[in-house]
């Protein structure tokens, strides 16, 4: 998604910088969210918004009200978190995997293990489940699924999508790897076998380590230099030698070589190959 403009937040009674402050702090507490690792601006004008559609005219009645209200709390994670996802989103990008970079890492060891952080709604991790299905079936192949929001956890795990979401899928795959339910499409229980979906928080949690392909896309262009700066050393280390990282287009890792990573394709980065002996 594009980035939305900064504009200048609101001094106004309870709306003020120290507010604000106040606010993220009790977020932190509530959620498990850091908003200080979020552009300020960009996330400020966001939670604005949201409170000018519920008539709360102040930070602390807003907290308040997410506190009081489930169905306001999910709203706001939802619009703080910005899920849009949909099957093999970027094809490009999935033809890059599909063609060159699995074929690559199954030609070294088998069965391969991948995450994708931030999965939304569960069309990517998805997606890659059944490239591994297609390309090299009847292994443990493992896929990890994260995101903090509970409520797309719970639409990933159940697996049914809108046709809308499905445009990318060839009629092949969505004769094999999905089940029509009335005019949505759920995902066979073969694919989400290999689909372990979690709830994670990027920003505090512990990574998992050797993976042979991560996938972080359109999630840490909302970051701020720093936060972005600790998860780019924490994918590294994530990584398996010789593994892939993927991200998404409009935030290329401009200083990759500081962390380690090779650049071997558009929005693609490799962790280096070591001589180490020993093994995953």
């Amino acid at each position: 998604m594009p980035e939305e403009q900064e504009q200048p937040s609101p001094e106004r009674p309870g709306m003020t910088a120290a507010d604000y402050e106040e606010f993220k702090r009790r977020i932190l507490e509530l959620t498990g969210l850091d908003l200080s690792s979020y552009k300020q601006r960009q996330m400020q004008r966001r939670i604005n918004s949201l409170m000018e559609s519920l008539k709360v005219p102040t930070y602390r009645q807003y907290f308040q009200l997410l506190q009081a209200d489930p169905v306001r709390y999910e709203e706001f994670l939802k619009r703080i978190t910005i899920n849009v996802s949909e099957f093999f989103r970027n094809p490009e990008r999935f033809a890059d995997l599909e063609q060159k970079y699995l074929p690559q890492l199954l030609a070294k060891r088998r069965p391969l293990k991948v995450w994708s952080a931030g999965c939304s709604t569960g069309p990517e991790p998805y997606s890659l489940a059944i490239l591994l299905l297609d390309l090299a079936p009847g292994l443990p192949h493992r896929v990890l699924a994260t995101d903090i929001d509970k409520a797309v956890l719970e639409k990933a795990k159940a697996g049914v999508y809108q046709a809308s979401e499905l445009k990318n899928v060839s009629p092949a795959r969505l004769a094999r790897y999905f089940d029509q339910v009335g005019e949505a499409y759920r995902v066979k229980d073969e694919v989400k076998a290999i689909v372990d979906i979690r709830r994670h928080n990027l920003l505090t949690d512990p990574f998992d380590r050797n993976f042979d392909l991560i996938l972080c896309r359109n999630v840490v262009i909302y970051f701020t230099e720093d936060a972005k700066h600790l998860l780019y050393q924490k994918f590294y280390q994530a990584l398996a030698p010789g593994g892939f990282f993927l991200v998404g287009g409009t935030e290329p890792i401009l200083r990759y070589r500081e962390y380690g990573y090779e650049a071997i394709g558009p929005t693609f980065y490799r962790r280096p190959e070591t001589t180490a002996a020993g093994g995953r």
